[in-house]
């Protein structure tokens, strides 16, 4: 298996109270890792050292086999961050221009044959079945539409590995299942690595293949089927967390 990204070592604090202690775990091409745990337990801090937003105090990072202070091919990975979706609602931005951005920030190798910006707007669009929305202001539509104009924007870049942080916060729940159906279509259909953090893990659960559980250090990290037998697995369920199982 292809290690996508890995985390050795790594400890992180804000004001010298930790956030993250000694985390190690891998994640290889192809996997559909749910990060969970508690409030407070560095579930966004881990994602955000991962992309190189924040530089941890101790450990290292890498992506692809490359040291993350040395990598640059940030093409390859999409990042949805937290309230992707909170933005002046009378800013006038359409579909296509939300998307647009993220292509002409992208950095690309020295000769790499571009597709026209307005196809790969489209094509990006019809992957999360909004193709007809390309020219509607953003704010046109609903909360769950626009979490998938973010993955459209994410996808626009071909990344090879997708990260999200709480991606569907604020959204009702049939558009939080549709949503996380997706996310399962890309991973299993196209092959997308995908990193979620998650307080929904009953709704994303069918379609994670691995699990890491933090609570600032990492209580689990391992496949899904064995998490769900673990006596953490348990524990959860008896703090009143909403952990059942519907994988079919």
């Amino acid at each position: 298996m292809e290690e996508i990204v890995r985390v050795e070592g790594v400890s992180f604090a804000y004001d010298g109270l930790p956030a993250l202690v000694d985390i190690n775990l891998s994640i290889y091409r192809g996997d559909f890792l749910a990060i969970i745990g508690p409030n407070g337990s560095g579930k966004t801090t881990l994602l955000k050292i991962m992309v190189g937003l924040l530089k941890p105090r101790q450990g290292r990072v890498w992506l692809f086999q490359q040291p993350l202070e040395t990598f640059n091919q940030w093409f390859r990975i999409g990042y949805i961050q937290q309230k992707a979706t909170n933005f002046d609602p009378i800013f006038p931005i359409s579909v296509a221009e939300v998307i647009a951005a993220s292509l002409n920030s992208a950095s690309r190798p020295a000769g790499a044959v571009r597709t026209p910006v307005r196809q790969k707007i489209l094509e990006a669009l019809q992957i999360v079945g909004l193709e007809q929305e390309a020219d509607k202001p953003l704010n046109s539509l609903s909360g769950g539409q626009q979490q998938r104009v973010f993955i459209a924007r994410a996808l626009a870049t071909d990344p090879e590995i997708l990260l999200l942080d709480e991606p569907t916060t604020g959204v009702d729940y049939p558009s939080q299942e549709n949503f996380y159906d997706l996310l399962g279509q890309l991973n299993k259909q196209k092959q997308l690595t995908i990193v979620l953090v998650t307080h929904d893990y009953g709704i994303v659960n069918r379609h994670v293949n691995r699990v890491a559980c933090l609570n600032q250090k990492l209580v689990y990290h391992g496949e899904h089927s064995e998490f769900c037998q673990s006596d953490r697995f348990r524990q959860l369920l008896h703090g009143g967390h909403h952990l059942i199982s519907h994988r079919h």
